[in-house]
């Protein structure tokens, strides 16, 4: 095995590089017994690693007080602790100089607001970092991935080939779950070790050697790039249309494609000419893969609406292997929510309860998905669900996206791109810019199509949206360069492979 290179080390503050933990504990201490309510042990999990909000809260409901003047008292009283009594952890800055010298790029990354994070960097030198990521940064804070995926894309970086360092349960649930390898130093509460987690008492002594073994002999990761793309009527509409849907699969350098519409026949004729695998479910659905699938998942015969899957197996290493399910879904088109919503000013009640069709669809496709996928197995779902997204909508809890994400599988496309308004990511519709019905009313452009997963052993690199050329508009699309009526969806995983012993 060739040992994966250290691309950045990814900082955890509190308690990890300054002595800000036992302050957080303090102000929490004080501004709990204001309130009435002294702290103890077992409060630890609500305060240690926790944002300001998240601590507020709890302290709102035990105390029976509104959270925001708790919030209020919890920043004010840190942030004074903080620029009065900042001490650094004890080989926190001789390791940053270490991975300076040696040209590897670091990243601050914190559960706590800009202001307090503002205040450490210009103790520590906010030169020593090429990257700081807060609380107000990001959507979710830890325990989320999202702080440590923002600082790895900040820095152009794979999680995978990256050390985070925590002092945390927190924390550690945050890296993890963002695919890095975990350096823990516990603070105040005992963090175990685990695959992929090391265990120290402190930073004296670690070096950048030594990080970089933590990468080289955790788990084998492969780079796995899933699209989904709905062939409109298997492409007929457009001339030559297998060539060209040849070149599209290859041009977006994909390893895997969820299929919809195939029109019976495409997913065994694309693989013929690509020299691919290929599943077929019934008349509609199919999967494509460079990498050998090891088995069919879900009914072989299903109709043209619901979900198929297959067992994609990846051998990239010698003695190294790693199964991932895929599934491709197509959910009824009509009634179409956007529609509703532009052409006839339905409000959100009425659009969501019209939804009980796709719904009840991608609800039998998650308890399908769920029985083939067990326990730990990695699992990506693709496909055209013809709904909009609840997370693109703000007044508009679009029912099909959300039970997917209640089930546990996130949004590639917006782990990647979380501000819906600078990236859309419309999927529907490249050559639909009027509606068809000839009133010359606007298309209305959404994103309907996904690729979601379930996070296990799975971290998201990037993703993008994809369209060839500029496709004329409907109904002069005969000789398109892109041969359907959606944009196709590609994201590129990090898939981590089964943990290995320390060789």
């Amino acid at each position: 095995m060739t040992h994966q290179s250290l691309q950045a080390v990814l900082f955890d503050m509190d308690g990890t590089l300054v002595d800000t933990e036992r302050l957080w504990w303090e102000t929490v201490e004080q501004v709990a017994s204001a309130l009435g309510r002294p702290l103890a042990p077992a409060d630890q999990p609500e305060v240690l690693g926790q944002a300001v909000e998240h601590t507020a809260r709890w302290l709102a409901g035990v105390t029976g007080r509104p959270d925001a003047p708790i919030a209020g008292a919890l920043h004010r009283e840190f942030a004074e602790r903080v620029r009065t009594g900042i001490v650094p952890r004890p080989g926190a800055l001789e390791l940053l100089d270490a991975l300076a010298h040696d040209g590897v790029p670091t990243a601050l990354v914190t559960a706590s607001p800009r202001t307090v994070a503002d205040t450490v960097l210009d103790a520590l030198g906010a030169g020593r970092f090429a990257v700081s990521v807060t609380a107000d940064d990001t959507e979710r804070t830890k325990p989320a991935p999202d702080p440590y995926l923002a600082a790895c894309r900040a820095l152009g970086v794979d999680p995978a080939r990256c050390v985070a360092v925590e002092d945390t349960g927190t924390g550690v649930s945050s890296a993890e779950a963002a695919g890095c390898t975990v350096l823990a130093v516990p603070s105040l509460a005992p963090i175990e070790a685990a695959p992929g987690r090391t265990v120290l008492a402190s930073l004296e002594g670690v070096t950048p050697e030594g990080l970089r073994g933590l990468v080289g002999h955790t788990a084998p990761r492969y780079e796995l790039r899933v699209m989904t793309w709905n062939l409109w009527l298997g492409g007929a509409r457009v001339d030559d249309h297998r060539a060209k849907q040849v070149k599209v699969v290859l041009e977006a350098e994909a390893d895997v494609v969820g299929l919809q519409e195939t029109g019976g026949t495409a997913a065994r004729e694309l693989a013929e000419a690509l020299g691919w695998h290929h599943h077929r479910a019934g008349e509609n659905l199919g999967i494509i893969s460079r990498h050998p699938i090891t088995a069919g998942l879900g009914d072989p015969d299903v109709g043209f609406y619901g979900a198929a899957g297959a067992r994609i197996r990846l051998e990239q290493e010698p003695g190294g292997a790693v199964e991932v399910d895929v599934w491709t879904a197509h959910l009824d088109y009509t009634p179409y929510g956007p529609y509703e919503a532009a052409f006839d000013g339905l409000p959100a009640a009425e659009l969501i309860a019209h939804e009980a069709a796709r719904l009840g669809q991608m609800r039998e496709a998650l308890r399908s998905i769920a029985e083939a996928a067990g326990a730990d197995r990695p699992v990506v779902l693709v496909g055209d669900f013809n709904t909009p997204s609840h997370l693109d909508w703000p007044d508009v809890a679009w029912p099909v996206t959300k039970a997917a994400e209640e089930a546990g599988l996130r949004d590639s496309y917006r782990e990647a791109h979380p501000d819906r308004t600078r990236e859309p990511g419309h999927t529907w519709s490249p050559v639909h810019t009027e509606h068809e019905d000839g009133s010359g009313r606007p298309e209305p452009q959404d994103r309907i199509d996904y690729v979601l997963h379930n996070g296990r052993g799975l971290t998201v690199l990037g993703s993008r949206t994809l369209v060839s050329g500029s496709p004329q508009a409907w109904p002069d699309v005969a000789g398109n360069a892109w041969p359907s009526d959606h944009a196709a969806v590609i994201t590129t995983f990090a898939v981590r492979g089964p943990a290995r012993r320390p060789i």
